[in-house]
This record gives C-alpha cells, structure tokens and sequence, in this order.
C-alpha cells in the first residue's frame, strides 16, 4: 500500500508564487511515475507535471515555463514549484503515484487547495 500526503496549498495573488510538497510512503516501486492533477470546480481533472523514476519530466502547456516538478527519492518527497501564478490556475491539486503497466498500482493523495487572487 502507498500513502501520500499533499501540503502547501494556500491563498496567493496572481503573480505570486507557492511549492507544493507530497509526501510518499508504502511500498514504492523503482520505475514509479509521479505527477500532480488539478480540479477546478465544474471542470475535469487535468495533468498538470508527471515526472519518471529517472527524472524526465512532462507539463501541461498551460503551465510549461512557470511550474517545476521535481522528485527527491532520499526523502520521498515530490514537489511542485509554481510561480508566476494566475487566477485559473486556481484548483485542488493532487499527487499521484502509478506504474502505467500496473493497474492495480495507482494512488491518489487527498488534495490541496490553490486559490489564486486577482
């Protein structure tokens, strides 16, 4: 079993900047994927960064040049550094933990909100 748990959410003006941190235990397989979601209210769910075991990384276009995903594996701690924030960047975010070949192996933490102010 795999427990994560999000933290650094908060309320920010848009320019500003916040990191998020997610925190992971449990039995983690080397070639783990991480990433981080976000919901906006009435919208779907949406990948925001994914990064590998070995450190490639992946962002939503909307966010490519303000976010960075990193993943300290001495720590178990992924982070998402967001800066240049913006009103629609405003969502729940969440941390996910999964192996692409394994369907069973997928976790979700409970989320952080992000509010961000014009």
């Amino acid at each position: 079993q795999v427990q994560l748990v999000e933290s650094g959410g908060g309320l920010v003006q848009a320019g500003g900047s916040l990191r998020l941190s997610c925190a992971y235990s449990g039995t983690i397989l080397s070639r783990s994927y991480m990433g981080w979601y976000r919901q906006a209210p009435g919208k779907q769910r949406e990948l925001v960064a994914s990064i590998s075991s070995g450190g490639s990384t992946n962002y939503a276009d909307s966010v490519k040049g303000r976010f960075t995903i990193s993943r300290d594996n001495a720590k178990n701690t992924v982070y998402l550094q967001m800066n240049s924030l913006k009103p629609e960047d405003t969502a729940a975010y969440y941390c996910r933990l999964w192996v692409s070949s394994m369907r069973e192996y997928d976790f979700w933490g409970q989320g952080t909100q992000v509010t961000v102010s014009s």
